[in-house]
């Protein structure tokens, strides 16, 4: 099939190099001439693991390529992806006008029959909206909701095998088309799930804050082990091992961060409030994972007893491992009320050192932002674990021990477990392993 794809971000790269991968011919229009220039050479301009090679794979070819005229993109597509950025307004509603000047655009564009496919996390209702610009238009033109479920990280796979793509179809022809394209994905499973465009919408958002919920509900729970002197890791296998639970989701941390948590809630928030319906849960899993935020920086103040003056070593500025997002990471907050505590932050990452000094502005001449993980824990006072790669998992604590001033580590992943730096004479804290003394 001849495919366009209208952004070339995080899901618009994705996607147009997963469908060429599937043999389609693809083209991505970008209106950043630079970019557009660095993906035609077979480089991406994001850490993805897996990405930049199969990208490459695709280029060469030939069935892969990168323009900066949307007319020529969509001159003979038959189906045209809009995977434009939806960023939040200051009220958490979804910012449409990249998307509805994409739909504009394509209405002059389009000089044949075509879907035109909502790739981009849109609220309900956006699919009307898209629609309605293609009303009176010379050719039809079909409108369909397909929303992205990638994890950063993990995308190219997600893409490839995914557990199940959601098509919001609103007509016979819209359904045939999305089926044969989606059809490598059906040879051993039936992945396709067909319903209304709103359903679609909706269900994207409902997905990212049930995941969300579990998040922050362990976290909470994490609070109330600490108090009572329960260990959330026992807590976390032993609710997980319910089947009708399951053990994903359910480990605490620091809160969660990225692109699509934060963001979808709130967009679902800004949806119930907008109709008059009050999402209850969904308003407490964000006022936890704000406040859960804050962990870190708290146990750093009780341990060290005032942050005047410390040096402070942090392992991870992602928001997760295997990419380097740092939108929303909880390492940036802990970073900034460091600084603004009068301690010295010495911080390493596997990925997001530039993507990380460059979020935190005038901030970032005050970190010191190392090369080598080790490097950030000579003469320090504490080591924070914030992001759980997994080149931290297995520390060397005989080195740690020689090297850091003040042996005291803070796990906000529970990757490390007590007992092992406790017997190198660590002071160590996890999240929710309840309260030893001197904690």
């Amino acid at each position: 099939m001849q495919i366009a794809v209208v952004g070339t971000g995080y899901v618009g790269l994705v996607a147009g190099t997963g469908f060429a991968a599937f043999g389609n011919n693809v083209t991505c229009v970008d209106a950043d001439a630079p970019k557009v220039e660095t993906l035609r050479s077979g480089k991406i301009p994001i850490y993805e693991p897996g990405l930049e090679e199969i990208v490459r794979e695709n280029v060469d070819a030939g069935r892969l390529r990168f323009t900066t005229q949307l007319a020529d993109a969509v001159a003979d597509a038959e189906v045209i992806f809009i995977a434009v950025g939806t960023p939040p307004n200051e009220d958490g509603s979804a910012d449409l006008r990249h998307v509805m000047a994409v739909a504009e655009s394509l209405r002059g564009a389009l000089t044949h029959d075509a879907v035109v496919v909502l790739k981009s996390t849109v609220p309900v209702g956006t699919n009307d909206k898209v629609q309605a610009v293609f009303e009176g238009h010379p050719h039809r033109v079909t409108v369909v909701s397909n929303p992205e479920f990638l994890k950063e990280g993990d995308a190219v796979n997600d893409f490839l095998k995914p557990d199940r793509v959601i098509v919001g179809v609103r007509d016979d022809h819209g359904r045939d088309v999305m089926r044969r394209l989606y059809a490598p994905l059906q040879l051993t499973n039936e992945r396709l799930l067909f319903m209304d465009p709103r359903s679609a919408e909706l269900a994207k958002y409902v997905a990212n804050a049930m995941l969300a919920t579990r998040i922050s509900f362990m976290n909470d729970i994490a609070r109330l082990c600490e108090v009572v002197r329960a260990d959330v890791t026992m807590v976390r296998r032993g609710v997980g091992a319910d089947g009708r639970i399951g053990a994903k989701f359910l480990f605490p941390g620091a809160g969660y961060g990225g692109s699509c948590f934060p963001k979808d809630v709130e967009a679902l928030l800004h949806l119930g409030r907008s109709v008059g319906v009050e999402l209850a849960v969904v308003s407490a899993t964000e006022a936890v994972n704000d406040r859960q935020k804050n962990v870190l920086y708290e146990k750093l103040t009780r341990r060290l007893g005032g942050l005047a003056g410390a040096r402070v070593a942090l392992w991870g500025l992602a928001f997760k491992p295997r990419t380097d997002d740092v939108r929303e990471a909880p390492a940036l907050r802990l970073v900034r009320q460091l600084v603004a505590a009068g301690a010295e932050v010495r911080a390493h990452d596997p990925a997001a050192r530039a993507t990380a000094r460059a979020a935190l502005g005038e901030v970032a001449d005050r970190v010191i932002f190392v090369e080598h993980p080790y490097d950030a824990t000579v003469g320090a006072d504490a080591l924070v674990l914030v992001t759980e790669w997994a080149e931290y998992r297995s520390p060397d604590f005989a080195r740690l021990r020689n090297q850091m001033r003040r042996r005291v580590l803070i796990d906000g992943r529970n990757n490390w477990g007590a007992q092992e730096p406790e017997a190198q004479g660590f002071e160590y804290e996890g999240i929710g392993l309840g309260r030893r003394p001197g904690a």
